[in-house]
């Protein structure tokens, strides 16, 4: 159950301090038309400058957007789900099963009534486009329905609100949703098993000693990963050089001629279901400068998932799989 009114914590501590005091000076009346008090289940959270209690677990959970319902998934709460929406690419195999048993309520974003058919007692997204009045309607309309929502901190409207890329705030955002299904722990766990995998992946530095290009899309010119996103996350976590780390953002426009002259070892091609790696691969080689490149005669392309790609549960897999395609083409550490 979502509460509609949230204590501020003066209110909070009276109520914790005397709780005898209203019932004992005011009556019975007076009483029920006091704000609820929380249980010792409630939990509040808060992001993009949104709070929101939860005094009991919810059932009937809607995520809208991959990374959000990949969050739930890798917690192994699905079956507090009622419907998911948005996806970019394939859900990994270890959540398939548990993603096949929860409806798909729409290809994309579902309209406000397809959300509300679900019946829904918290709704949870990766981007505050969700939150549009023709979509699930905004955190302040589902509040006074009843239905708690939270929005990832990195989808934030407001550039000010979002946290810089780190796995810190990914784990902050994984800490948050976790609690407010009522499953603390498994944020727990989830986080020390990504921490051992990291410390694996830097030990083995798979990409030591290599320069390369993360190439997200755009053939006129290429959108990339700059320094400060996920694509720079993954880079750092195997040891290798980001030719654009030297741009500011998550993602940035570059160019093909610091392409050219960077000639990077390995290309990395973002898989996206509106934009395949196979496509980018076929511009590449079909263009006659670009087929120049080294790493294109060379054939040294590793395939990241565009859900491995950006601040999210799935970066650390990114990672390994970086890695690993890069020890299959004999290359780095």
């Amino acid at each position: 159950m979502i509460r509609r009114t949230v204590l501020r914590p003066a209110l909070l501590a009276a109520a914790l301090l005397t709780p005898g005091l209203l019932s004992a000076c005011a009556g019975a009346p007076a009483a029920e038309s006091a704000p609820p008090g929380p249980t010792d289940s409630s939990v509040t959270v808060t992001s993009c400058g949104h709070e929101v209690t939860v005094d009991e677990p919810p059932s009937e959970v809607v995520t809208l957007n991959q990374g959000a319902t990949e969050v739930v998934l890798a917690l192994g709460l699905a079956d507090q789900l009622a419907g998911t929406a948005y996806l970019d690419d394939a859900v990994p195999p270890r959540w398939q099963a548990a993603y096949d048993a929860v409806p798909v309520l729409s290809a994309e974003y579902p309209t406000n009534e397809q959300l509300l058919a679900a019946r829904p007692d918290f709704v949870y997204a990766s981007y505050a486009s969700a939150f549009e009045p023709a979509v699930a309607g905004t955190q302040e309309d589902l509040a006074a329905a009843g239905v708690g929502s939270y929005l990832s901190p990195f989808g934030c409207p407001e550039a000010g609100d979002r946290p810089g890329a780190s796995f810190e705030a990914v784990w902050g955002e994984v800490a948050d949703v976790a609690a407010a299904l009522g499953h603390p722990e498994a944020a727990e766990r989830l986080r020390a098993e990504q921490e051992d995998r990291l410390a694996d992946l830097g030990a083995e530095a798979a990409g030591a000693g290599l320069d390369v290009l993360w190439w997200d899309g755009g053939t006129r010119s290429p959108t990339v990963g700059a320094g400060e996103g996920g694509p720079q996350l993954v880079l750092d976590a195997i040891g290798a050089r980001n030719v654009f780390g030297d741009l500011d953002g998550s993602w940035a426009d570059g160019s093909w001629e610091d392409v050219l002259a960077a000639d990077p070892d390995v290309i990395v091609l973002v898989d996206a279901a509106w934009d395949p790696a196979a496509e980018k691969r076929a511009h590449l080689e079909s263009d006659p400068v670009l087929s120049r490149l080294t790493a294109v005669r060379e054939q040294r392309y590793a395939v990241v998932p565009f859900s491995e790609s950006t601040a999210g549960v799935r970066l650390v897999d990114g990672a390994a799989s970086l890695a690993d395609q890069l020890g299959e083409l004999g290359l780095g550490g």
